[in-house]
């Protein structure tokens, strides 16, 4: 049913795919959901059979995905991870990314039932407890009663490293039970390559699972990856050796000038992820109201210029409410001093049109015209102006 990109490539690049066996379109006369056979329950029977909302952060490398996830993880009635499929690219490096989307679907399923066994896979020889969860030290709920005093769970503001570094180390069944308490359940990751993978999930009444996916400006995504590039080579290798088969991929992953290695990677991964932005709004657009349904788009620039009005979108949403400690929150986080930082990955608070901006003054000309060239048409679906060159 979930061929990568069957219908969206074809959209996009108006050609014909390569076959592949089995071809879900020869099953479904066209239609990857295949509505028909399988109808999706309606909304009152889903709500009976998943009194849980679960929630997707579908995001991608320093589009400002950790602010976002911080938007929840600081919501006393969110169980929230960060990054924890981060543990199955570190185990299975150097896969490449487009083989590890099953694996990653397969452990968003089981940490959405609150069953966190399947990290066991992906341990070695390390013991599993509260402190193997990726991002633990800035966890709320790991941080917090009954785990740990070092936070109060109802109060909102950052959780210090420092304090809840000395948390004592907790059973991961412990975490399985405060998982069960929550009515919302919050994921947010980087590495679901394709939207089209979590379809099962959203078609799964016991998980009826909903995404939210988060966009930015491609040149400012650049700009960032390129300024922690050394910290997303790995990552950048993963995501081009999904498509080694072709020549093109192959050249990139050997670059000529050695010096310049990093770059290459980091800049042509760029243009693979504007790639998967295109297909996965063209799916949605293609998809049934099942999925619209459960399906939110947010851009990183409305987020930070009218915090108040999307904070409100997102927690709708989500089923969840707001109050007045999480709005002065989401306010103090967008009207910092200043966007650079030394840590490019710490949680802080930022000057909002300063990051929205920062590409201009960081990348030549050149940069900017490659990004825009390869990113031009999901820019425009996204609503992305291009630079006017002449008066920059």
């Amino acid at each position: 049913m979930l061929d990568y990109r069957s219908r969206a490539s074809n959209i996009i690049k108006n050609g014909p795919q390569q076959p592949r066996c089995p071809d879900p379109e020869m099953w479904n006369k066209g239609d990857r959901f295949n509505d028909s056979t399988d109808p999706v329950p309606e909304n009152g029977v889903q709500a009976t059979l998943s009194r849980k909302t679960h929630i997707y952060l579908h995001a991608t490398w320093r589009t400002g995905s950790s602010f976002l996830g911080e938007l929840f993880n600081q919501h006393p009635d969110v169980f929230y991870l960060y990054e924890p499929m981060w543990h199955i690219w570190q185990t299975l490096y150097p896969g490449d990314a487009a083989s590890l989307q099953g694996a990653v679907r397969d452990m968003m399923e089981s940490l959405f039932r609150c069953d966190f066994s399947v990290l066991k896979l992906y341990a070695g020889n390390q013991n599993i407890s509260t402190a193997f969860i990726f991002g633990w030290k800035m966890n709320k709920v790991i941080c917090s009663e009954p785990l740990c005093n070092g936070h109060i769970r109802n109060e909102v503001g950052l959780v210090e490293e420092v304090v809840c570094g000395k948390c004592q180390r907790r059973d991961i069944k412990e975490l399985e039970r405060e998982c069960k308490k929550y009515p919302v359940m919050v994921i947010k990751g980087v590495r679901v390559l394709d939207l089209g993978i979590l379809v099962p999930l959203v078609r799964d009444p016991a998980i009826n699972l909903q995404v939210i996916q988060l966009f930015r400006d491609p040149r400012a995504v650049h700009n960032s990856r390129l300024k922690s590039k050394q910290a997303l080579v790995k990552e950048s290798i993963q995501v081009l050796r999904s498509k080694k088969q072709t020549d093109k991929y192959k050249r990139l992953l050997v670059p000529n000038n050695r010096g310049n290695r990093a770059d290459s990677y980091v800049s042509w991964a760029m243009e693979m992820i504007c790639e998967n932005w295109l297909n996965d709004i063209m799916l949605v657009i293609n998809a049934p109201y099942w999925v619209k349904r459960n399906y939110m788009k947010i851009r990183y620039e409305d987020l930070v210029l009218h915090p108040m009005e999307e904070l409100q979108r997102l927690y709708r949403f989500s089923n969840l409410t707001s109050f007045p400690a999480m709005d002065k929150f989401v306010l103090n986080m967008t009207q910092g001093k200043s966007y650079s930082s030394d840590k490019p990955f710490l949680i802080s608070s930022r000057d909002a049109k300063e990051a929205i901006f920062a590409w201009r003054l960081r990348l030549s000309v050149k940069q900017i015209g490659e990004v825009e060239a390869y990113c031009s048409e999901v820019m425009r679906q996204l609503g992305y102006e291009k630079n006017n060159l002449d008066s920059s």
